[in-house]
């Protein structure tokens, strides 16, 4: 590998902490449903949200003093639409206002080619997606939400060595009806599956040979192969159209987590960079109105980058994920159950002037510390002890774990998930602040637990989401921040 190369130096995969067995969708309703389970995005997640967790666990991982020249989002349920989403992520992740923010949204092909275009520098790459459908529909139970971003860089000695760098690929594009969307629609459709087959399988025969021969390989030398599309008819049948080894095609996760649109790729790539070795090649095949293949090969540093890695990898998280949530509180969470809500007012919306001036708060979570070394949340500019004025300096919290000293469990405050699991917790180093708990069970909450803040979607009042920082239960053994500290 040369110093020139441009490879992943750091990545990170976010999946939500619940799951949904999908017994349960046939249960309630007499049919639809299968085996397994489908990952969900929680009340209070999104396409950004889970996109800036994806993002601060990959700076994480790439090692202290990374930063990105831009930031590169695609989803396909973005927040906003007419208003960059990549600007929400940028602002929570502490980056400079130099850096650039740009969404590549709509169909799952965005998200390949937004990828595409981070990795020619050193530039963040993040797909997330929310998948859904209508209930009882195949949509809805082979769907799946998660959010993988990868810290792109070039081999300078500095600490940031890439682990992967890519050695090939191709593509093969036609215009076909198979899957679509109309704006304002919540769901797609789908063709009849036998066509979608018939027009992506010459396709990918042509793709895979195109991308083996420029890179001078023979199928034999793929180590992984990992196919994935939302075709799944398609999917299960390119490999062998392909003639490629079945024994090196990888298990691509839906029976465990489901489809998850946009960022399945990436995620199945993330499992396989989780346990490869050094010195192999991995062939990435995605069916997406057309097929794009990548050629990846891993590095020697890849096996110090698994021994300093810090993020929980992708069956660590599934492992960890909760698998009791109730069909009904999934269907009201999506929108398709309105259920009569708390009887207190709504929040009002949040108004733009007061969110501008304070971004670094709001966003960032940045609070400020006084000479004396008292961290002042929300930050001030008078000093509580010595009352001396501007001579603050700014403090990230959102990376600083914190221990909860008190709370309350609400069951009459406004929430699409009740009860509210309200907090006061003290940060390492300084700084205690109230806040909203979770991902967490009401009745295990104890006095002492430890936390880390996660970026949340608080509520959307006239179209305008109100993100905010909430805190979660500390991931044990694996601290998730941006690697840049305090």
């Amino acid at each position: 590998m040369t110093a020139s190369m441009t490879g992943i130096v750091g990545y990170g995969a976010y999946l939500p902490y619940w799951r949904l067995d999908r017994a349960a969708i046939g249960a309630a309703l007499g049919a639809g449903g299968a085996k397994g389970f489908r990952s969900v995005a929680s009340f209070d997640e999104d396409t950004t949200s889970m996109a800036v967790e994806a993002s601060r666990r990959a700076i994480t991982a790439a090692g202290e003093g990374y930063t990105p020249y831009a930031v590169w989002f695609s989803t396909t349920v973005p927040a906003y639409l007419d208003k960059t989403n990549a600007t929400a992520i940028h602002a929570a992740l502490g980056l400079p206002s130099s850096a650039g923010a740009y969404d590549a949204i709509g169909g799952l092909r965005s998200g390949l080619g937004a990828m595409k275009v981070a990795g020619t520098s050193t530039m963040l790459g993040v797909v997330s997606d929310v998948r859904t459908g209508l209930p009882g529909g195949a949509d809805e139970a082979a769907g799946g939400d998660a959010s993988v971003a990868m810290c792109f860089g070039k081999s300078s000695g500095d600490g940031h060595e890439p682990i992967a760098v890519e050695i090939g690929g191709a593509a093969a594009v036609a215009e076909f009806t198979d899957r679509w969307r109309t704006p304002g629609e919540s769901t797609s459709r789908q063709w009849e599956e036998r066509f979608g087959e018939q027009a992506y399988l010459p396709l990918a025969e042509e793709a895979v040979a195109a991308a083996l021969k420029g890179a001078d390989l023979e199928p034999s030398d793929l180590d992984h192969v990992i196919v994935t599309g939302l075709h799944a008819r398609a999917v299960r049948s390119a490999p062998r159209a392909c003639g490629l080894d079945p024994s090196t095609v990888v298990d691509d996760l839906t029976a465990e987590i489901g489809n998850t649109g946009a960022a399945h790729w990436a995620l199945v790539l993330a499992d396989v960079l989780d346990r490869a070795g050094p010195d192999q090649t991995i062939a990435v095949v995605v069916l997406a109105d057309g097929v794009d293949v990548r050629l990846w090969r891993t590095t020697g540093a890849i096996t110090s980058y698994r021994d300093r890695h810090a993020v929980p990898t992708v069956r660590e998280q599934i492992d960890a994920t909760r698998t009791d949530l109730d069909y009904a509180r999934f269907l009201t969470w999506r929108g398709f159950l309105h259920r009569e809500p708390p009887r207190r007012p709504e929040p009002d919306r949040p108004a733009s002037p007061p969110s501008l001036r304070t971004h670094d708060w709001k966003f960032g979570l940045v609070g400020s510390r006084d000479e004396t070394g008292f961290v002042h949340l929300p930050p001030a500019r008078v000093s509580m002890g010595s009352g001396a004025v501007d001579r603050m300096e700014p403090v990230r919290m959102a990376d600083t774990p914190a221990t909860i000293a008190t709370f309350t469990i609400d069951r009459l405050a406004y929430s699409m998930s009740p009860p509210v699991v309200a907090a006061v917790v003290d940060f390492d180093g300084g700084g205690r602040f109230q806040c909203e708990l979770t991902d967490v069970d009401p009745d295990a909450v104890k006095i002492g637990d430890r936390v880390e803040m996660t970026f949340r979607r608080l509520y959307t009042v006239d179209g305008i989401h109100n993100y905010f920082w909430k805190a979660r239960p500390a991931a044990t053994g694996h601290e998730i921040g941006t690697g840049k500290g305090n």
